[in-house]
């Protein structure tokens, strides 16, 4: 009987023994996943620290290799401003002066040193309306001259007086970018180019401004050089429509006078 029980109680041990041993399975496509995965992590891991090198080198600002004071103009040029509050330098046209500093939309300035033109409506009768005609494109010429003179005026003060606007955010942007500091980041060079950028736009915006006017004084030079073209073709039309009546009465009113002409 004690004999089956110590026999019962081995097996019993074996038993547990064998339910606590570990059995290694070996899965061949298991091992290949696990080793791909390792490489790729592995090559991610050092494109990631290249990646992050080279924007490292990217993000260095050219203080680091150079002296940016050597890209700095020495005199800059300066906008000019016409004397107007000066009555010994400037004794009649101060008021166009001032227009030309900051401009006058109103064009009184422009009027106050220009000839004044008599209104010629109630002029007009019964004139012959070809006179008429002609008479009246003379005049829109003066008027339209007048117009592009005060348009001319306007946008030069504004460009020059935000020119001088323009040219002290320069010198700031200046200074900013040629700050040697390596402590500004990608995002302030960034804001940098932004503002210069913009500055570059409302540079263009007044050239534009400027080639306008030149083009509005050249069509007003071309409708006068034009007009008086026109009005000596029509004088030389009319003297070869009326050529031979007109010589006929000149040649009888002489031949008239001739013959009554007598010694005082």
């Amino acid at each position: 009987m004690r004999r089956r029980l110590w026999l019962a109680a081995t097996i019993l041990l074996i038993g547990c023994a064998a339910l606590q041993a570990q059995i290694v399975v070996f899965d061949p496509a298991i091992t290949v996943r696990n080793t791909v995965t390792a490489v790729i992590k592995e090559l991610l891991a050092n494109l990631q620290e290249q990646q992050r090198r080279q924007i490292r080198r990217m993000s260095r600002r050219l203080s680091f290799f150079t002296d940016l004071q050597r890209y700095k103009l020495p005199e800059p040029p300066r906008w000019r401003i016409h004397i107007f509050n000066d009555p010994e330098a400037v004794l009649f046209a101060g008021d166009y002066h001032a227009a030309l500093n900051y401009g006058d939309a109103s064009g009184n300035a422009f009027r106050s040193v220009s000839v004044p033109l008599i209104d010629a409506r109630g002029l007009f009768g019964e004139e012959d309306p070809t006179a008429v005609r002609e008479f009246a494109a003379r005049l829109a010429t003066i008027n339209v001259a007048d117009a592009t003179a005060v348009s001319a005026t306007n946008d030069t003060g504004h460009v020059r007086y935000n020119g001088r606007r323009e040219q002290a955010a320069i010198d700031q942007l200046d200074s900013d970018v040629l700050d040697p500091s390596a402590e500004q980041s990608t995002t302030a060079v960034a804001e940098k180019l932004s503002g210069s950028a913009l500055i570059a736009a409302r540079q263009r915006q007044a050239r534009a401004e400027l080639l306008v006017g030149i083009v509005e004084q050249l069509l007003v030079d071309s409708k006068r050089s034009r007009d008086t073209e026109a009005s000596l073709m029509n004088m030389q039309l009319t003297t070869w429509r009326i050529a031979r009546p007109a010589n006929a009465a000149f040649g009888a009113g002489t031949g008239d006078a001739l013959r009554t002409w007598r010694q005082p």
